[in-house]
């Protein structure tokens, strides 16, 4: 192989887009990953606080005590 094959193929190589759009999509995908695990975390949260809130004003409703927790 010549220094000129040579050449010519780092530089067919440099020249490639694709590689470097298939890098592009690794990042944007694991961005859109990202965002949705961040939004499920905080969907998961307020859930959560829902459904405590919930429980308590339905135990305090069966219990005959109604301690005042379920809202009016």
């Amino acid at each position: 192989m010549t220094f000129q094959a040579i050449k010519t193929s780092v530089m067919k190589f440099v020249e490639d887009e694709d590689g470097l759009t298939i890098v592009e999509y690794a990042i944007a995908g694991g961005l859109i990953a990202l965002g949705v695990v961040a939004a499920f975390i905080t969907l998961g949260q307020n859930v959560d606080t829902q459904i405590t809130a919930l429980s308590d004003c339905v135990g305090a409703t069966a219990g005959g005590g109604g301690g005042g927790t379920c809202p009016q």
